[in-house]
């Protein structure tokens, strides 16, 4: 009995959790309400037309789009719908979150607007990794 108390409690020192409790996962803050969507969950097999007649059904769909990858021209498993109403957009969530398009579970969410991109500064030059390094080589 001893052994095994000593066992857990070596275990318990040289375990991560024993120096610093697990941090609480924080969720992703809920993006604004607006017109545009994020879809999520989606089939390979899913094309622009197919994610725009779902949910047309809930208001007038102004644009939607299927993010593709560049060689394969398959879906990446993501898309964006923007309905001409934050209403509509609204009802869109409602009917299509977690509804099956393609005979996959889909998820439908506000859209979060693109973080805005660092600025480097002007007089930085860029890094090469691949180039010889800038000093002069055999140099002593």
């Amino acid at each position: 009995m001893a052994a095994a108390a000593a066992r857990s409690g070596f275990r318990r020192m040289f375990s991560v959790s024993a120096f610093a409790p697990p941090k609480a996962a924080v969720p992703a803050p809920k993006a604004d309400p607006s017109p545009n969507l994020f879809v999520s969950g989606l089939s390979k097999r899913t094309t622009t037309e197919g994610l725009r007649n779902a949910f047309a059904q809930f208001g007038e769909v102004v644009h939607a789009k299927v993010v593709t990858d560049r060689v394969s021209g398959f879906s990446k498993g993501f898309g964006f719908v923007k309905y001409a109403s934050t209403e509509e957009a609204a009802k869109g969530i409602e009917g299509m979150d977690g509804k099956f398009l393609d005979g996959w579970v889909i998820f439908a969410e506000y859209a979060r607007p693109k973080p805005p991109p660092q600025q480097a500064e002007m007089n930085s030059q860029p890094q090469q990794s691949w180039g010889p390094p800038s000093g002069s080589w055999g140099a002593q």
